[in-house]
């Protein structure tokens, strides 16, 4: 095993300036590969497992202000941010005079008009609520399909100059024996093997992200409809008992 290391870390000495250079490429493309999959995955399985907590305290409770002070212990769950700005556009329209939750002792008629008014605000507030959610979620995550996509090729890259090279040194002494030719391209070999060794891990790791965003996405989604329902269920059963 350290003749193995040794004889790799010889090959790449012995490689041209810019095969080594493709390698360094490579050696930085790795490193912030790993680095982003590291930070992805701590925050999307704190994301997942405090907004399992959140939406099991959100289906016991009844009371939204007691769930509004427990979203704010679960400052890593996407769900329990969404609730909040939901929240607060509810609050909102309550303090303007157009309160539409039933959960709280003002009982004043509205117009159909205003309750449209009220529901859209909140819509468009959870909306743009989600988009910002996924776009938290996705960042830094492209560069991972950009790694997968463009390592190889930049190994590949490195591995054709240096299998030029070793050819024309091989015109240059007039002589092709498997011990001249094999070493130079051993040596260029090493540059497709990094390329392969930081694409790999980018594209599986991209892969597993994107299916957890999605999976986070239709929870968002089904949250927010969740909610708008509650909303206008409590709604209409405040109109109902006003009759």
């Amino acid at each position: 095993m350290g003749s193995q290391q040794l004889d790799l870390f010889h090959m790449i000495g012995n490689a041209g300036i810019v095969v080594q250079g493709v390698l360094l490429t490579l050696v930085l493309f790795s490193m912030t590969t790993w680095t982003i999959i590291f930070l992805k995955f701590k925050y999307i399985r704190r994301a997942f497992k405090e907004s399992e907590s959140f939406i099991e305290y959100f289906w016991r409770s009844r009371d939204f202000s007691d769930v509004y002070a427990k979203s704010k212990e679960l400052t890593g769950s996407p769900l329990a941010r969404i609730f909040r700005i939901g929240y607060s556009e509810l609050t909102k329209l309550s303090q303007s005079g157009v309160s539409i939750n039933s959960r709280s002792s003002e009982s004043e008629d509205l117009t159909i008009s205003s309750q449209f008014a009220g529901m859209d605000n909140i819509k468009r507030a959870l909306r743009r609520a989600i988009n910002s959610e996924i776009t938290g979620l996705t960042q830094l995550v492209p560069f991972l399909a950009t790694a997968g996509n463009t390592a190889p090729f930049i190994g590949l890259f490195g591995t054709v100059w240096g299998i030029m090279n070793s050819f024309h040194g091989i015109g240059l002494r007039g002589s092709a024996t498997l011990a001249v030719v094999a070493p130079g391209i051993s040596e260029a070999l090493v540059a497709t093997a990094a390329g392969l060794a930081a694409a790999i891990p980018s594209v599986i790791a991209y892969n597993y992200f994107m299916q957890k965003i999605r999976t986070m996405e239709s929870e968002l989604q089904s949250f927010a409809a969740d909610f708008l329902n509650i909303v206008e269920r409590d709604t209409l059963k405040a109109k109902g008992n006003k009759k």
